[in-house]
């Protein structure tokens, strides 16, 4: 399930259920915990994540074509962006027009296309339902009777305490989950060496031994990619904010200029001063000064 010359670096998450060499079968151990099923090793599986689209940096997402349907996949460690079905929606577009050929569209008859199924997995340190849905619909300005386009994201969260069934299901994802814990718990014991020992500790307790035997220098530099970008979105989200703090105070001083020279221009009018020195005092064109009762 490897992609050959890829142009981001990947996460623990991705590497196990996309790249490394047991990926398809730990993907399929996933699929079939998510869907009660028992499909075999030598089921099709075909990797078709797309480039840089899910995220900015690393692209942390898993999507393959399985079973006649497309699975995407997608690992959040901070607060649910619960924008998700619309960069879903999106990210499936492309999907779509990664695989059908560009003339099947204007074919007379229906052109099949894989049902497309989505989930987020949350492993972050908030408190968060055991498992949600959300809905395209819910950003909907209007809510009609019938809703005319509709996306599904079931997010589902794997830590220890709330992860439920789904980490009974799948060894991989549960062993995974305690990975993540331990790389928490280790960078705020030790964030200098945090991750080394979490690797250290984890092939110790056999959690993921045989993956982190073979990675253990891999995953550690992936993990450094990761928590760096969590860093930069957590600044970028910072200083948004500030952005948007500052330019909303522009605006109502602005806001509340404009309002002083209109209260003022009135007043002028009202005394019978020449329109052109009710523009010069206040500033307002000629127009806005004529339009004023």
């Amino acid at each position: 399930m490897s992609t050959a010359n890829r142009k981001y670096k990947d996460s623990v998450f991705v590497d196990l259920f996309s790249e490394d060499e047991k990926a398809k079968e730990n993907f399929l151990s996933l699929y079939n915990a998510l869907h009660h099923t028992n499909l075999p090793l030598s089921c099709p599986v075909e990797n078709i994540r797309l480039d840089n689209i899910m995220y900015m940096n690393i692209v942390n997402d898993v999507s393959c074509l399985v079973d006649d349907k497309i699975i995407v996949l997608a690992e959040h460690q901070s607060t649910i962006n619960e924008n998700m079905p619309l960069r879903f929606l999106q990210y499936i577009a492309r999907l779509y027009e990664k695989l059908q050929k560009p003339t099947d569209r204007y074919l007379r008859t229906l052109s099949k296309i894989p049902t497309p199924e989505f989930y987020v997995f949350y492993n972050g340190i908030e408190d968060y339902p055991e498992t949600i849905t959300l809905k395209l619909s819910d950003a909907f300005i209007t809510k009609p009777e019938q809703v005319p386009l509709e996306l599904t994201v079931r997010v589902l969260n794997i830590n220890k305490d709330k992860g439920g069934e789904i980490l009974k299901t799948c060894k991989t994802l549960d062993e995974y989950s305690l990975f993540v814990e331990e790389v928490r718990i280790q960078t705020q014991l030790d964030p200098e060496n945090g991750f080394t020992n979490a690797v250290k500790i984890c092939i110790e307790k056999g959690i993921l031994k045989e993956y982190l035997q073979r990675k253990a220098r891999e995953v550690i530099n992936m993990l450094i990619a990761e928590y760096d970008y969590d860093t930069d979105i957590a600044v970028q989200r910072e200083e948004a904010g500030k952005i948007a703090f500052a330019q909303g105070i522009s605006q109502g001083i602005s806001q509340g200029s404009r309002q002083k020279a209109l209260e003022t221009a009135k007043l002028m009018k009202l005394e019978a001063f020449d329109i052109g020195m009710i523009t010069k005092m206040t500033g307002l064109s000629q127009e806005e000064v004529a339009a004023i009762n």
